[in-house]
């Protein structure tokens, strides 16, 4: 089911992530459970969390908005696609575009930048996160597309 039938049907029960985010896997369409990130600058929980089974999952990593090292590549992102993850959104950077638009994955980010992140170790995994004025938590599901991204409580497929 698309954004908009979601919001037209269950328009009290989703909450709309309002960011200009754009698309760059080569998934354009894609849900399941959300699993969360918060780190700046430091996508060493990223990397923990995709080399995991993913299950149909989606990550949300909340890169505080940075636009300065990327929190995804194409080796993360290659490895969550082989690991059964849906999809990635990454409210920073992203990098490696052209092959991310060729890996059987939905990715959502701010935009680009080159520069790889450093690695310190530091970040929190599966904690409640608040992106765009919306709240979310581990076990939420997403619902991403083309017209944008819906988060809802429970499953509403």
């Amino acid at each position: 089911m698309n954004t908009c039938d979601l919001c037209d049907l269950h328009d009290r029960l989703v909450r709309v992530l309002e960011l200009p985010l754009r698309d760059f896997g080569g998934r354009l369409a894609f849900d399941g459970e959300v699993s969360t990130v918060r780190a700046f600058e430091d996508n060493s929980r990223v990397r923990e969390a995709v080399a995991e089974p993913g299950r149909g999952r989606v990550l949300v990593v909340d890169g505080g908005g940075s636009l300065r090292r990327a929190m995804l590549g194409d080796l993360l992102a290659g490895q969550a696609a082989e690991n059964g993850w849906a999809g990635v959104l990454v409210y920073g950077a992203v990098r490696d575009s052209a092959a991310l638009a060729a890996l059987p994955l939905g990715v959502k980010a701010l935009g680009t930048c080159p520069r790889k992140t450093d690695k310190r170790g530091v970040g929190e995994r599966d904690v409640e996160i608040e992106l765009g004025g919306v709240r979310i938590r581990p076990g939420d599901w997403l619902y991403a597309d083309e017209d944008g991204v819906v988060l809802a409580d429970t499953d509403l497929r």
